[in-house]
């Protein structure tokens, strides 16, 4: 056989490899941490509303209107 096919096979991306899983576990073990599914009552509302408002008071945020 004169040419031989060979397959180049890469070994599957993991997201979380690059030290990202710990940062998502030291987090998960802040007090003050929230998790979505227990915000699904309606306080997930009340949280994004405080963080934008937060978000507002910082003089370098921009707020970007979807409708223009």
């Amino acid at each position: 056989m004169l040419f031989k096919h060979k397959k180049v096979r890469f070994k599957p991306i993991d997201p979380l490899d690059n030290g990202l899983r710990e940062e998502i576990a030291a987090e998960q073990l802040e007090p003050d941490h929230f998790v979505l599914d227990d915000l699904l009552d309606g306080t997930l509302a009340e949280k994004w509303e405080e963080i934008l408002t937060d978000a507002r008071r910082d003089p370098e945020f921009v707020f970007v209107d979807d409708e223009s």
